[in-house]
């Protein structure tokens, strides 16, 4: 029997890579009158459902999905928050 969970994914690009984006942010938000930021980095925000039988099975899962095609493993990391959920209409 298989089980439901989400996964909340968080993909950033490694601390030794520069991120243009965020400069560019930090920049706008200096024109603006914020020049308290030090720092921003950006970065991606994923959420995703699969079946699994275990929550071992799935966050393998995960990590290849995450290694193969969510993130680059050259420039960026991932972590990500796994919990089973109830499938709807199942009662």
């Amino acid at each position: 029997m298989t089980k439901q969970y989400q996964a909340y994914i968080y993909v950033t690009l490694r601390p030794s890579v520069l991120d243009p984006a965020g400069t560019a942010v930090k920049s706008g938000l200096a024109q603006m009158g914020y020049d308290n930021v030090e720092q921003i980095r950006i970065g991606k925000y994923i959420e995703l459902i699969l079946q699994a039988t275990d929550e071992a099975t799935a966050k393998e899962q995960l990590e290849l999905i995450c290694d193969r095609l969510l993130a680059n493993p050259v420039i960026e990391n991932y972590r990500f928050d796994l919990m089973e959920t109830i499938k709807e209409g199942v009662h």
